[in-house]
């Protein structure tokens, strides 16, 4: 499969009239934030339960070889959004408080296809994109965001959980905000509640508006808020709901309820929360007489992360990522390689799983495909229908650029190979357990995993200077085998070259790690 964008004015999929057969499903897309690859039920947890979610499984379609656009939360939300690597835009890492809006607005986004078909839009939860054309000022109109890229409504948080400001947005406005005490920077910050894992900024002001941002409650407003918004849509017309959801991402405040439920710490009980906010959302498609002509969509922004919550799971016996090597932010599979779960009755077989290939990315295409419609702008998606569906005859999707933090960890996966052109992962670069941004090879056998390349925590002396992988017979990438097979990476060496050449010149979007030490 050629790896170019795909020039779209064509028909996009035999399914091109689909939504003129009966009428178009609605769809629902559950984007979790950091679970990982091992953090369900149906994919193999045992120190968590998480019924709703594997039942979502049960009745429809678990992927096993499904990857975020990017191996970092804001510009693997840029991914999902567009359907265009993020890298095209030299995009890398998350965006703070201070970012303009990350997409430009003449790119077509999923909420605009399905806007322009009739659809309902609305997203909850999440943002991380940034706002305005410069950088934002809280006490006004927060334009162009989420309503100029195809959403009617807009209900959530700026940036993560643990990124200031701690404030709720509807549409283009902070929830709460008082004339006389405007948001502002280096006005001494009063939050609900102050964690570790919540960097403090120097927002402050907006005192009425901050207090109504708790952070026990950021799951439990979002799904009801989400609920209520399902309740009033209107019945003649299908719609989309995007919930982007604060848990998994540190700091882990579960609501009350969830404390201790699971057998792997705070990290265990927000996840089963996540599970809570799914079975609420499904239950109310059942109420309201939805669930059989609505398309859900569960899924995770990128892998799961080596957090101080995360490490304390694996040493509880949990593992966070599966048999995957590596952790978000990070190329090896573990950083982007996540759980997917499709359920559409009478479409989707129910009770099935499948190792087809296939990115967030594909989103766009496939809700095209869904509805019939054509795409205006150059994309990197592929229409995935039959994927979901079936299985189709050839696969659509034989390769993917693998995005991390790292520019220079930019890989490829062409068929069951991977080469990756630099030594590491390109993600966090932490090198002691126990503290932040653990990562790479000092996180390896910590993980229980381990990688040819790798010993006592470190790159060894005479390990290759890059890496290939053949993930049919090696999925864990235990063995790097570029020394047996020098004709197939420079074969994906010649092809990652030609995806190196269209990172623009621009200055890169977002928080980059410094050059790891280990690499050439």
């Amino acid at each position: 499969m050629s790896l170019k964008k795909v020039i779209v004015g064509v028909l996009l999929s035999a399914f091109a009239g689909f939504a003129a057969a009966e009428p178009p499903p609605n769809i629902v897309l559950i984007f979790a934030d950091d679970l990982g690859y091992g953090d369900l039920g149906c994919y193999g947890a045992t120190k968590v339960q998480t019924p709703n979610i594997d039942q979502l499984a049960a009745d429809g379609r678990r992927f096993t070889d499904a990857h975020s656009a990017s191996a970092v939360c804001s510009p693997s939300r840029y991914g999902l959004l567009t359907g265009e690597y993020p890298f095209r835009e030299n995009f890398w890492g998350p965006v703070g408080h201070d970012a303009a809006l990350t997409i430009d607005e003449e790119r077509e986004t999923i909420a605009d296809v399905l806007q322009r078909a009739g659809y309902q839009t609305a997203i909850f939860g999440k943002w991380h994109l940034g706002f305005g054309e410069q950088e934002p000022d809280w006490n006004q109109a927060l334009k162009p965001g989420p309503l100029e890229l195809g959403f009617d409504y807009f209900y959530g948080i700026p940036c993560a959980n643990s990124v200031p400001p701690y404030l709720y947005v509807e549409n283009h406005h902070v929830v709460g905000l008082e004339p006389d005490d405007p948001v502002g920077m280096n006005i001494k910050p009063v939050y609900a509640k102050a964690l570790p894992e919540k960097g403090a900024g120097r927002i402050g002001g907006g005192k009425k508006a901050h207090a109504l941002y708790v952070d026990e409650k950021i799951g439990v407003n979002l799904a009801e808020r989400s609920i209520q918004w399902l309740e009033n849509t209107d019945k003649n017309r299908p719609f989309f709901l995007l919930l982007c959801t604060s848990n998994i991402h540190h700091p882990f405040t579960p609501a009350p309820q969830f404390i201790g439920k699971s057998e792997c710490g705070l990290y265990g009980d927000f996840i089963m929360e996540l599970d809570w906010i799914t079975g609420r959302v499904m239950e109310t498609l059942e109420a309201q007489g939805l669930a059989e002509n609505t398309l859900v969509i569960f899924t995770s922004d990128n892998g799961g992360m080596l957090n101080m919550g995360g490490q304390e799971a694996i040493k509880l016996g949990h593992d966070i990522n599966g048999d995957l090597l590596g952790s978000k932010f990070g190329v090896w599979e573990g950083g982007h390689r996540v759980p997917m779960i499709v359920r559409w009755p009478n479409h989707v077989p129910a009770g099935t799983a499948s190792d087809a290939l296939i990115s967030h990315l594909d989103f766009l295409a496939t809700f095209a495909g869904i509805t019939g419609s054509a795409l205006e702008n150059e994309h990197d998606s592929l229409n995935q229908l039959t994927t979901l569906t079936g299985t189709p005859e050839h696969p659509v999707r034989t390769g993917l650029v693998l995005c991390p933090n790292s520019p220079a960890h930019l890989s490829i996966r062409n068929g069951d190979w991977v080469y990756i052109p630099i030594r590491g992962e390109g993600g966090f670069q932490g090198n002691t357990v126990g503290r932040k941004r653990l990562g790479g090879p000092a996180s390896v056998a910590f993980m229980r995993r381990t990688n040819s390349d790798v010993v006592n925590g470190k790159i060894r002396p005479d390990a290759p200077g890059a890496q290939l992988y053949n993930l049919k017979t090696d999925p864990s990438q235990t063995t790097n085998v570029i020394h047996h097979y020098p004709e197939k990476a420079a074969e994906l060496a010649a092809l990652l070259q030609r995806e190196q050449a269209a990172i623009p010149k621009s200055k890169p979007m977002g928080w980059i790690n410094l050059k790891p030490a280990n690499s050439k």
